[in-house]
């Protein structure tokens, strides 16, 4: 005989995390509106997180540092302090590992659990889900909000659109009320939707979940493909995916890539230059610590005018697969100097992708890849026991250099 399982799953998502961290730590903060913004003096103060208290004054995630001081005058500006948010998302993780250990962290402050057949342990879904918003609070001091539905995407709709509104903190959605609650709701509130795809929806006379619902699955597919199908699947609650602890899933990233907002606005070729090698290291390092090689190089620049900000976005597909930072480097200065408008420049970003095992290249003799190869992988052991300024290219000390202010640093911001 066969049984229907309902499965349990929900989304843990932290209140303006940044912030409520900081918070947390300062309590006299408490009640007060405050954002967690980089240093406005080098062009890092864009707003990361804010409190209610401050986004009750229309301070929202991107808002400039100026612009919060005009907005709320009493505002608290904190710069962001990276390892101590990585400590409490770590926290919190072995936190919902005590409910159970199909968890799988869905970004630093939003947790996926599989709660299926944990119901004699904890109770109803609603229970579990207060157990764990009392928990988080008791040993974080910060509020967790947690969306529940039978599979992930309903998790997540539930968390988003409705759990956050709730005084419980928690909210649950199933496929006899999926219909119900989110329908009504603007296409742009459906996960998978940006703002591209919600103007191509306005186009067709499409404005709500529910119209998108109504449409025939065949049209959506034959217009976009796969994307379209999953759009639709989305629009019913259908979502076939499962929960899997994080240390067993297997590695299938597709890309690498690392940008930077610069300190101050490049000028000269010898800059460009600098920041350029320091990037394409930087990416380069991290594809070989996966075991990967890429054939595409990606190079952004954008200008460094506010009002009227130019720049590019291209790729260009190498000879062959590399991860050697010369190698790509020659792709990156080829990108930029075709493309780039000689303006002044205040962003770069470099990128890898079609992205192979490394085992799959053929090693060649005649050009010495296997030296090269053997010596990249002796830099990055000495990086990566003793930091990465530990071996460094020269430039890094000339005008332009980042690399020992962003060793100090975590995602390009405080540790």
């Amino acid at each position: 005989m066969w049984f229907k399982i309902n499965r349990i799953i929900m989304l843990a998502d932290m209140e303006s995390f940044y912030a409520s961290v900081e918070v947390a730590k300062n309590p006299s903060l408490r009640g007060k509106p405050v954002a967690v913004c980089g240093d406005p003096e080098k062009r890092h103060g864009i707003v990361l997180a804010a409190t209610k208290e401050a986004k009750a004054y229309g301070i929202k995630t991107g808002a400039l540092a100026g612009e919060c001081s005009r907005l709320c005058p009493g505002i608290v500006l904190v710069k962001p302090h990276m390892q101590d948010y990585i400590d409490v998302s770590l926290k919190v993780t072995q936190i919902f590992e005590k409910f159970t250990d199909r968890v799988s962290p869905y970004s630093i402050d939003e947790q996926f659990l599989d709660m299926t057949g944990c119901e004699n342990l904890f109770g109803t879904p609603e229970e579990m889900a207060g157990l764990m918003v009392k928990k988080v609070w008791e040993e974080t001091d910060i509020k967790c909000r947690v969306g529940i539905g039978e599979n992930p995407l309903q998790a997540k709709m539930a968390c988003d659109r409705f759990a956050k509104k709730n005084k419980n903190g928690f909210f649950r959605l199933c496929h006899e009320n999926y219909a119900q609650y989110t329908w009504p709701l603007q296409i742009r509130d459906l996960f998978g939707v940006g703002s591209r795809m919600e103007h191509n929806f306005f186009n067709m006379g499409v404005r709500t979940i529910g119209h998108l619902a109504s449409l025939p699955k065949e049209d959506l597919k034959r217009r976009w493909g796969v994307n379209g199908e999953v759009l639709w699947l989305n629009a019913h609650g259908i979502d076939y995916s499962v929960i899997e602890p994080s240390d067993s899933v297997k590695d299938t990233r597709k890309s690498v890539g690392h940008s930077i907002t610069l300190p101050r606005d490049y000028r000269s070729i010898e800059e460009f230059q600098v920041i350029l090698l320091e990037i394409t290291e930087e990416v380069c390092r991290r594809t070989r610590s996966f075991g990967k090689v890429g054939w595409v190089v990606n190079v952004y620049c954008k200008s460094a005018d506010f009002d009227s900000a130019t720049g590019f976005s291209k790729q260009i597909r190498m000879s062959e697969p590399t991860a050697m930072t010369m190698d790509v480097y020659s792709y990156v200065l080829k990108l930029f100097y075709l493309h780039w408008d000689h303006r002044p420049v205040r962003a770069f970003g470099v990128g890898l992708s079609g992205l192979i095992d490394f085992r799959e290249i053929q090693l060649s003799l005649v050009n010495k890849k296997e030296r090269k190869i053997a010596l990249s992988k002796a830099m990055d052991s000495i990086r990566d026991r003793y930091g990465i300024t530990s071996i460094f290219r020269s430039s890094s000390l000339a005008p332009g250099g980042l690399l020992f202010d962003r060793a100090t640093k975590i995602g390009g911001h405080e540790a």
